[in-house]
């Protein structure tokens, strides 16, 4: 089913200008941004097509990111054709096995994983040799950190409260966090893809090791530790206990971070990530009409009341015992 709405009458306009014959063409998903994704077929072999309005997002960094992890040895989709000012690119076809629907059909959850750590290894070993010539990304810096927290306090708060939190307290909360990730020891930068998680992961048909990558456009330079707590503390699904412990011993033993300084920045990032996730979906719910994302938000809690108890998050801690006391409570 094609939506009736004048974007589809514009991809569907470029289509007919492109080489090959297309045919097939349907809806397969939208995502929590503005983009939409069909399937379809040219010349009769399956291939995607990414369509991203131009005034709401730009295509230039996926296809460049794209082009950066297969440098690196990963897996993206390989791009098929690109037109930036259109916002349509045109993607090889990965199937529909997501690590989510391989999980949701009986696969063991710990060789998954496995399978995802060690895509995470081969993007951190291979980074410092491809640093200095890589395209220049943005830095996930302090100030991006800390807009990514005010989520919580700009959209979460009101939604709990009735009201917007006072000035003053919401000062307070971003000087907390200024304080727990100044904290943190100091690690090299690496590629952070920052969706890393199992909606994310592919296996893609006739590759028996492969594990693809999707939607890596919003790519940084950060902390090693973000992309493995994205994939082991998952906003969307329970990992299990089991397969935490077992995953970050798999990265850690294989890795050359000093164990100490790279907990300490899971830790955190952990804290950091729930945190802005919470306001992500309050507001895709409210401002997005997306309310499917609330059903996470007990998991979320969870995640936040227990990651709040670490040391390294004391005055994040602080802060909530004054102003939220019930999300240090683990239920």
């Amino acid at each position: 089913m094609i939506p009736d709405d004048a974007r589809s009458h514009q991809l569907q306009a470029w289509l007919a200008r492109q080489p090959g014959d297309f045919t097939d063409l349907a809806l397969l998903r939208a995502d929590a941004s503005f983009r939409r994704y069909f399937r379809l077929h040219r010349d009769g072999e399956p291939v995607v097509l990414m369509d991203a309005p131009p005034e709401r997002e730009a295509t230039e960094p996926f296809v460049q990111i794209a082009g950066l992890l297969e440098s690196l040895g990963l897996r993206p989709p390989r791009v098929l054709a690109h037109d930036p000012a259109a916002g349509f690119v045109l993607l090889e076809d990965l199937g529909d096995r997501t690590f989510t629907r391989a999980l949701a059909e009986g696969s063991t959850e710990g060789p998954l994983y496995d399978r995802a750590i060690d895509t995470l290894l081969q993007l951190h070993s291979a980074w410092p040799a491809r640093a200095a010539t890589a395209p220049a990304l943005p830095a996930y810096d302090m100030p991006r950190l800390l807009d990514e927290v005010a989520l919580f306090v700009d959209w979460y708060w009101p939604e709990q409260r009735g009201a917007p939190l006072a000035t003053a307290r919401r000062d307070a909360f971003l000087q907390a966090w200024r304080s727990a990730l100044d904290g943190r020891p100091s690690l090299d930068g690496t590629l952070v893809l920052r969706d890393f998680h199992v909606d994310n992961l592919m296996l893609p048909p006739g590759e028996d090791r492969a594990c693809a990558v999707l939607d890596f456009q919003d790519a940084v330079i950060g902390s090693p530790a973000y992309d493995v707590v994205s994939l082991l503390e998952d906003a969307r699904r329970e990992v299990s206990p089991d397969t935490v412990a077992q995953g970050l011993e798999r990265y850690l033993a294989a890795a050359s971070w000093d164990r100490a300084a790279f907990m300490h920045h899971y830790r955190v990032l952990g804290v950091q990530r729930t945190t802005k996730i919470l306001g992500i979906f309050v507001r895709l719910a409210r401002r997005d009409a997306k309310p499917r994302y609330l059903e996470h938000l007990p998991r979320l809690h969870r995640l936040l009341a227990q990651g709040l108890m670490h040391p390294e998050l004391g005055p994040v801690a602080a802060w909530f015992r004054t102003d939220m006391p019930e999300r240090l409570q683990d239920n």
